[in-house]
């Protein structure tokens, strides 16, 4: 048995945010699945919104956002985000974070002598960003601290299997008292105790067969923290990047929103651009509004993939501004400088999720949420381009003074993990076949545009793999495979309940049945049925 002051599930942004402003007066444990490094806010290309030039303003980004954000955005917790972003990177200039240094392009738009570009949506140049691999160059620079840090203990390949809460105990009220997780390394499942756990364990884009999202995202989080109690809010605003580069060679690599944001055109193959056609803002509508126009040209002429161009460009700027892109891109025989990109929309973020406060604070006492995994209200019905790292700083660096705040709550004694009662299993064919059918079935049918009989299709199918990855899992050892695919599949179910409950379209939720969005904008909120 493992204890700690506190445990972060999760070392994305948000797990490592957290873990560095506990670390001075708490002994942190931090569980990843893989290594610290693997996880969504690395692949994270465009950068971090924040209020930086002084031609921009907080209540511009703040408007921004709720328009992104279709009516559905929280106003509080906007402008506590909004209003916290500036210190959010000067923490991260400190830590010596390499953002992108200003250049000749820059039309005397930058911060600290850092280059700030725009994204979609955004009415002002206020994304500061390391070229196109901003994501990489934050976790690398805070990987490095929290590794030497020494009240920070990293366990890698450890993934969480359920949070041990007083129900489990018997107990009444709603308390958690840290996880079980399994060691994979050694295959043996851990008992790990906390006074305070914090589910920083990103979204679930691996719920759809076509994601930009690494093979982590897989809604672990989610499903943990409904199946203690937890409500969830929002579940089905799932947001559709609209350019994941289209290539058989290529597994989930995102052609990032500053392509678009530095004048990328998106074009059907005979060169036509058409996003004018679909939005005043062209290409620099917000991302909703963008993957539907791509999905309706791409049905309506019988297209595997659209065009995004920016090869107009010198190269110089091309290669400076994305080098990364182009190294990619080049390897697999797209010279970007000279022709276009092949693209098409995937899965990229989980706007809704567990309800939070603005201290991450779940509805399980000594259960926090930050990041992806939660719905603080911020992101509405559509999350602007480059906010989620911003909201994984914010809410970490709130949630961990909150926390510093509190006394350590008494643990009572946990029992083991018990698996005396199950074998090895005799084949995983199941298992495979199942997550296959799940994705394939929330693409087909709870995609970017939706039906009410698509979405009871896709629900009658989870309710028959539910059944059986719940058998499998009560009587056979647990394994990363089954752990991940039980939690897919309860967070698919909230995916689909939740689009069913929402009798309109806004935002990230197309309904062809409801194509209008109505007068009052209000939350799908669930709650479990057996709390």
């Amino acid at each position: 048995m493992l204890h700690f002051d506190v445990l972060i599930v999760g070392s994305g942004l948000a797990g490592m945010t957290l873990a560095l402003h506990l670390a001075e007066h708490r002994k942190v444990g931090l569980i990843t699945k893989k290594n610290l490094l693997e996880g969504s806010s690395t692949y994270a290309q465009g950068g971090i919104a924040a209020v930086l030039d002084d031609q921009d303003s907080v209540e511009a980004h703040i408007q921004d956002t709720l328009v992104a954000g279709a009516g559905l955005c929280n106003p509080q917790t906007t402008r506590f985000i909004v209003e916290h972003s500036r210190a959010a990177i000067d923490w991260l200039i400190e830590l010596g974070v390499p953002f992108t240094r200003d250049g000749d392009d820059s039309d005397g738009v930058s911060y600290q002598g850092f280059h700030l570009t725009r994204e979609g949506g955004h009415s002002h140049r206020r994304i500061i960003h390391a070229a196109d691999a901003t994501g990489e160059a934050v976790t690398t620079t805070l990987g490095r601290k929290v590794c030497a840090h020494p009240n920070i203990t990293v366990l890698e390949d450890h993934i969480a299997i359920d949070l041990i809460t007083s129900a489990k105990l018997g107990e009444t009220g709603k308390r958690c008292y840290g996880v079980y997780a399994l060691d994979k390394l050694l295959d043996e499942v851990e008992t790990i105790t906390a006074h305070h756990t914090i589910l920083a364990s990103g979204g679930a884009g691996k719920v759809y067969l076509y994601t930009t999202n690494p093979d982590t995202a897989t809604g672990d989080g989610i499903a943990m923290g409904w199946r203690a109690g937890c409500r969830v809010s929002n579940m089905e605003f799932i947001q559709f990047h609209p350019t994941c580069l289209y290539h058989p060679h290529a597994k989930s690599f995102l052609i990032t929103e500053a392509v678009r944001g530095e004048g990328g055109i998106l074009r059907l193959p005979d060169g036509t651009r058409f996003m004018p056609e679909h939005d005043p803002r062209g290409e620099l509508a917000p991302r909703d509004v963008v993957a539907r126009a791509i999905d309706f040209e791409m049905k309506k002429h019988g297209l595997d993939c659209v065009y995004l161009d920016i090869s107009y460009k010198p190269a110089s700027f091309i290669q400076e501004h994305f080098p990364n892109i182009y190294a990619h891109c080049l390897d697999l025989g797209i010279d970007i400088t000279q022709e276009p990109i092949p693209v098409v929309p995937a899965v990229h973020f989980t706007c809704g999720g567990l309800v939070t406060d603005l201290n991450g604070q779940t509805d399980v006492e000594n259960l926090f949420a930050v990041g992806e995994v939660a719905c603080t209200g911020l992101h509405g019905a559509n999350r602007l381009a480059s906010n989620s790292l911003l909201e994984c700083m914010v809410i970490g660096r709130a949630a961990a003074e909150n926390i510093l705040k509190t006394e350590l709550a008494s643990i009572p004694p946990i029992p083991d993990w018990d698996d005396s009662k199950v074998t090895d299993p005799d084949e995983e064919v199941v298992l495979s076949h199942n997550w296959d059918e799940l994705r394939r079935s929330m693409w087909d049918y709870v995609g970017i545009v939706r039906t009410s009989k698509r979405l009871e299709r896709a629900q009658r199918r989870i309710d028959l793999l539910k059944e059986e990855i719940n058998e499998y899992y009560q009587h056979f050892h647990v394994s990363n495979d089954l752990i991940e695919l039980r939690n897919l599949v309860d967070t698919a179910e909230l995916i689909v309940r939740s689009a069913t409950l929402r009798r309109e379209s806004r935002g990230l939720h197309y309904s062809r049945d409801y194509p209008d969005m109505l007068g009052e904008a209000v939350d799908t909120v669930l709650t479990p049925a057996n709390y």
